[in-house]
């Protein structure tokens, strides 16, 4: 019996872009999809296989494009379908995927469903959103929380009509009501939409908040002041990710659907795979927040394993996104929290960045990458009149630097500068001062990147944990006789591990050669069993 080909996305690193912040083509200070364009030569440089676009549709930008007015079209500031037709065509001719977001769980208040829907109880579109009566006191109909500000209800009361809508973020997005046939369709057919556009995957926004109880029952009182968004989690949910899915599958090209499914339990997050008949992918958020702490890691990694693993699930890794601050900033943060002057906790910040590349790139699962991390990027500072976002998220959303001129590669025809401040450090740490130093982060990242598809153990092997010193993190990725040994030193110290192969005879061949470490001192070199304060490497034989 012939073996089934094993998909693209196992094997692949997704690189995610957030179009306003990642190249301006046009001079406005927002970039755009021509700027993506412009700059595919230097993902598929860096060796990335696919590309996540965040939300580009037409939005009031409420939410920044997460509030959808037109699921089908292209908002003027980002360009145009045909402009992103040929970005489709360009990024495969380079051999990269394209993965969109799609956001099921809600649109704008302007989207003309809604436009509709608030002109009275019996408009057409009324019954695809959550609507409710008032209880006799007029509160709302629960005790949901809204996020962003949980001080306020996800609900807002209409006068017109005289009932509640539910909205689970702002209240410019108003939740679609997926009991309603009518929504299902018309969402699959934007599904349809953008597939036969030849879009190579989705990442489903909130893909968990589709499926409501319908009694809308209160939140518990131990995670009332929760975002209910967190929170929400029903059956028939997965009803209509399996349905998603035969849509999908029935596409040609291993077309994959990635699920924001932002609970934080792993073996919740673990049953949105199904049987293997719902999200091909899930993000796994512990990981995001976890500190630079070897415990911390090893709980995660074992989690996951132990939740993923029986499904024969495979796993998703993350270390930064355009909802949270950049691990690096994460990690400044603590060192400077525990009293280290800031130039010693910026330089323990990028070692400690560098050996989470490591980690990220050679954990058994898919890794994402964030726009800006492969330059080790910390959030941009915002002051108070330049913020925008509601969920105060602005400073890892801050332009990438291209260069190391006053608008590093942001020219503006008002010389004003774009949309928001550029990070710390750009007049160094931008793209082309980066890619100019063989030493710098922007390579770690291209040289782990070529060792995958050297090794297909690291993106495809099996993973085993190594016994290892206090504050090691060790462990194998295996195939077919590639055997590849990853250690990594999570303290501020320096750890003598011994020889790794001496209790492993599965990885017993002598000559252990560091194929690769984070700061590049010992490269090509036969290890010898030390590492550094934050160091990692990748051992051959």
């Amino acid at each position: 019996m012939p073996v089934a080909p094993i998909p693209w996305w196992k094997g692949a690193v997704v690189y995610q872009i957030y179009p306003r912040s990642f190249a301006d083509a046009d001079g406005d200070g927002i970039g755009d999809l021509a700027g993506i364009r412009s700059h595919l030569d230097d993902l598929a440089w860096l060796g990335v296989d696919a590309i996540w676009i965040s939300p580009f549709y037409p939005s009031p930008m409420a939410d920044f494009g997460y509030d959808v007015a037109d699921y089908c079209n292209v908002d003027p500031l980002f360009g145009t379908l045909e402009e992103f037709d040929a970005l489709v065509a360009e990024a495969h001719a380079l051999d990269l995927r394209i993965i969109i977001d799609w956001v099921p769980n809600h649109t704008s208040d302007r989207h003309p469903w809604f436009v509709d829907a608030v002109t009275g109880r019996n408009s057409e579109h009324r019954n695809w959103y959550v609507w409710r009566d008032p209880p006799i006191d007029g509160s709302p109909p629960n005790n949901w929380v809204a996020s962003f500000d949980r001080s306020a209800p996800a609900w807002t009361f209409d006068e017109a009509s005289g009932q509640w809508y539910l909205h689970l973020f702002e209240a410019a997005q108003p939740d679609l009501n997926w009991d309603e046939p009518g929504v299902v369709e018309a969402m699959h057919d934007v599904l349809r939409f953008w597939l036969d556009r030849g879009v190579d995957g989705i990442r489903a926004d909130v893909i968990h908040c589709i499926g409501k109880d319908p009694r809308l029952p209160d939140d518990p009182p131990e995670t009332a002041g929760m975002p209910h968004s967190a929170l929400n989690d029903v059956p028939v949910t997965h009803q209509r990710l399996r349905d998603i899915r035969r849509l999908l599958d029935s596409y040609p090209g291993d077309r994959v659907i990635v699920g924001e499914v932002f609970l934080l339990s792993t073996e919740t997050v673990a049953t949105y795979y199904g049987t293997g008949d719902e999200l091909h992918l899930s993000f796994n958020f512990p990981p995001l927040f976890a500190p630079w702490w070897e415990p911390q890691w090893s709980r995660c990694i074992a989690n996951t394993v132990r939740a993923l693993e029986p499904r024969g699930a495979w796993p998703t890794w993350v270390l930064s996104n355009h909802d949270n601050p950049r691990h690096r900033s994460r990690y400044d943060a603590a060192a400077r929290a525990r009293g280290e002057k800031p130039h010693i906790a910026e330089r323990r910040s990028e070692r400690r960045a560098r050996s989470a590349a490591v980690l990220l790139l050679t954990l058994r699962g898919t890794p994402f990458l964030y726009q800006g991390e492969e330059l080790g990027l910390l959030d941009a500072p915002i002051p108070p009149e330049r913020a925008v976002d509601p969920g105060g998220r602005d400073g890892c959303r801050a332009p990438l630097p291209w260069d190391g001129t006053d608008d590093h590669g942001w020219p503006t025809a008002d010389g004003i500068g774009p949309w928001l401040p550029f990070p710390a450090e750009s007049a160094t740490r931008n793209h082309a001062g980066q890619r100019a130093d063989p030493a710098s982060i922007l390579h770690l990242y291209r040289r782990l990147l070529a060792l995958r598809r050297q090794h297909p153990a690291l993106s495809l092997g099996d993973f085993a944990r190594l016994d290892a010193p206090e504050g090691v993190l060790a462990y194998t990725r295996a195939l077919d006789g590639d055997v590849c040994t990853v250690m990594i030193n999570f303290t501020d110290v320096e750890i003598d591990v011994g020889d790794p192969r001496s209790s492993q005879p599965h990885n017993g061949r002598k000559g252990a050669t560091v194929a690769l470490s984070s700061d590049g001192s010992v490269d090509g070199t036969q290890f010898d069993g030390r590492l550094r304060p934050d160091q990692s490497v990748v051992l051959t034989t």
